[in-house]
């Protein structure tokens, strides 16, 4: 996607795609690069659970799907939990240190020749969405592989949040080739009832204040990571009563309006 396509567009009602679409090489060597000793946040964790407390009414065949799993942080917790795991990764590295963990782990693409059809209670994709082109065919996968009544959560950067409006053609989020596809709350909605999923919940939660400092020139602290201010302040959001309060009014009107920086979406399938 060319950054001066949204100059013009304070607030999208359409689904946006990347104008130039990658070769397989081009993916395969970008994702090469990608780190494999991402931080592991104590509160990231705490959400885990809190996630999958949210899941065990779904729990029949005891099979989670996780599509694009990193190095299985989630999967490792729900195994812990006593969930069968599964997950997808592009890279030989990704996937032997999913392995290492006793994850059951497919190179590539989401292949549905690899799995029974209805096998799964859970889809999950954190953050995945947004690399792939071609959401409806990945979409339909989820529906063949999820039994009926089973639930997809999926989270993805949301194009029209308030941090997206201000920074406009700077907004970090917006970046080749590594994002190809940019979901508001009506958008993402809108894909997954076309593929046949029943809507539970859309959440729009948060705003980044490092990924603010870092579209900005003004810090090369990732989002993610020990130090960065985001983490300070979900630590403080933890650990101080009136800062937790806050936060949780903040992400209700961040829901509400539709403009928080995350996306977080409830499907199941009918």
């Amino acid at each position: 996607m060319k950054n001066k396509v949204i100059k013009d567009q304070p607030f999208c009602l359409l689904h946006l795609f990347s104008q130039k679409i990658p070769s397989s090489l081009e993916l395969t060597e970008h994702y090469q690069g990608y780190g494999r000793n991402d931080y592991l946040s104590p509160v990231t964790i705490k959400r885990y659970h809190e996630l999958l407390d949210k899941m065990e009414p779904f729990r029949e065949t005891n099979k989670i799907l996780d599509v694009g799993c990193g190095i299985g942080y989630f999967l490792k917790v729900a195994k812990e939990r006593g969930w069968e795991v599964y997950g997808t990764e592009f890279t030989d590295e990704a996937v032997d240190i999913c392995e290492r963990k006793g994850i059951k782990m497919q190179k590539g693409v989401l292949a549905v020749d690899n799995y029974n059809a209805q096998e799964f209670d859970i889809i999950t994709s954190f953050e995945v969405i947004e690399h792939i082109n071609n959401p409806v065919e990945e979409l339909n996968h989820f529906y063949q592989l999820l039994r009926k009544g089973g639930l997809v959560y999926v989270t993805t950067p949301n194009f029209n949040s308030l941090l997206r409006y201000r920074l406009k053609e700077n907004y970090n989020v917006i970046a080749y080739p590594e994002h190809l596809s940019y979901y508001t709350p009506k958008t993402i909605k809108k894909v997954f009832e076309n593929t046949g999923f029943q809507t539970k919940k859309i959440q729009s939660t948060g705003i980044s204040l490092s990924r603010l400092k870092a579209s900005r020139g003004k810090s090369t602290d990732a989002p993610i990571s020990q130090h960065s201010t985001d983490e300070h302040l979900r630590n403080q959001a933890e650990n101080k009563w009136y800062m937790k309060t806050a936060k949780i009014m903040v992400n209700s009107s961040l829901t509400i309006t539709g403009k928080g920086d995350s996306l977080k979406g409830w499907f199941i399938k009918k």
